[in-house]
Order: C-alpha cells, then structure tokens, then sequence
C-alpha cells in the first residue's frame, strides 16, 4: 500500500518570520527560498503547512 505524499517548495524567504514559522519550515526540512521536500500527506504535515501557507508552495506528489 503506498502513502500518498505532498511536495512542499519555500517559495518565499524566512527572514523577518516569527521564531515558530521558522521553526516550523526548519521541522519540515526547508532552510532556504527554493528548498524542495517531499513528506507523507497526514494530519501532522497538514497543520505545518497551514502555519506558513503564505510562505510555501504544495503539490501533490
């Protein structure tokens, strides 16, 4: 059975962000404008991309 999974880009720069939406974009493993992961599409990983929407770009991967 495969997990379906969520690609998430930093479309927008950290600098100038709170301490938790930083940390939040570190916990996702994204450190700099254009940093591209891939995490599995789950209620944990959903509410860190609510949390800094306005910063990333998601696809579905």
């Amino acid at each position: 059975m495969s997990e379906s999974t969520v690609s998430i880009r930093l479309a927008k720069s950290l600098i100038g962000r709170g301490k938790d939406q930083i940390a939040t974009a570190n916990s996702l493993g994204l450190k700099r404008p254009g940093d591209t992961t891939t995490q599995p599409d789950n209620a944990a990983t959903a509410g860190k991309i609510a949390k800094i929407a306005h910063l990333v770009v998601v696809e579905k991967a």
